[in-house]
């Protein structure tokens, strides 16, 4: 039975595995981040010399704010402690915006990713 002295909330300590885990997404949101800004300024400033589409530079301009996005998701999914949707924010970055860049850089060579791009969106939604 609670008493005056039974704490209001009790702290839950992860296991060992969860830590590791949890440090994994949270450096992986951190990578992401990070390539999300780097491939954005690159989709703004350098892309405009080999790609004069304006469709296709908004489509890399979207993968990497869609990037951007979900890698602070990612973040809270980390902190979580919860694997699966850190599994599947990763799988949905990867697989949606990893698409995407190559089909703005490629779209004859990598044409085959097409249908990725929607799985991945699933994996994030």
């Amino acid at each position: 039975m609670p008493n005056e002295n039974t704490p209001l909330l009790t702290i839950h300590q992860p296991s060992a595995s969860n830590r590791k885990r949890s440090a994994m997404f949270w450096t992986l949101a951190c990578l992401y981040g990070a390539s999300a800004v780097g491939l954005g300024a690159f989709g703004a400033h350098g892309l405009k010399k080999t790609v004069s589409d304006p469709a296709r530079l908004a489509n890399f301009a979207t993968a990497a704010h869609y990037q951007l996005v979900h890698s602070a998701a990612l973040l809270f999914a980390a902190q979580s402690g919860n694997p699966v949707s850190g599994l599947l924010f990763t799988a949905g970055m990867t697989m949606f915006s990893g698409s995407i860049y190559a089909l703005v850089l490629d779209p004859k060579r990598f044409r085959f990713l097409g249908p990725v791009t929607p799985l991945g969106g699933l994996c994030r939604a």
